[in-house]
């Protein structure tokens, strides 16, 4: 099976990874940090605001049983894109919205998406989702990794607007 990586920032990493980690398709999911300029931060750096990273999850799923666009869908309606540096009342850079892409056809695919949600009108306001290229992922430390799972949660107490 061959598989492929999507990469998104949607605020704190816990509730993203188990809403991407119960999905069809999906194979593996790591928490980590994405997006910034320090090497190898940790939990702290990433929370001064000042490595540039953003709080994210890596998705390694099979193409053949879940596309790329479903993703999206999920992405899009698991986190406020409109929300800029915060989800709730987590507030800071880390928390922003971001999709990091891996291949040209998945940043084509992320700017359509995105447009056509801000089209749509089923959010208020301007996206402010970021879509950026990959760098390099930092594995977040083992207790954040499937963090929610590990404490019989199935979510974080915050909903999307």
């Amino acid at each position: 099976m061959a598989t492929e990586l999507a990469t998104f920032g949607a605020g704190c990493f816990w509730g993203v990874e188990e809403t991407f980690r119960k999905m069809d398709g999906v194979t593996d999911t790591a928490v980590g940090y994405l997006g910034g300029s320090f090497e190898n931060p940790t939990y702290e750096d990433v929370c001064t605001g000042r490595t540039g990273h953003a709080e994210v999850v890596q998705i390694t799923y099979d193409p053949d049983a879940v596309s790329y666009e479903a993703l999206l869908d999920v992405f899009w309606k698991c986190h406020d894109p409109t929300q800029v540096n915060r989800q709730g009342p987590d507030v800071g850079a880390q928390y922003r919205s971001a999709v990091f892409f891996h291949t040209p056809q998945q940043q084509a695919t992320a700017e359509k998406s995105k447009d056509a949600l801000q089209a749509s009108g089923r959010v208020r306001g301007t996206i402010a989702t970021e879509i950026t290229a990959a760098s390099t992922f930092y594995r977040a430390e083992d207790y954040h990794q499937q963090y929610l799972a590990k404490r019989g949660l199935s979510s974080c107490s915050i909903k999307p607007q």
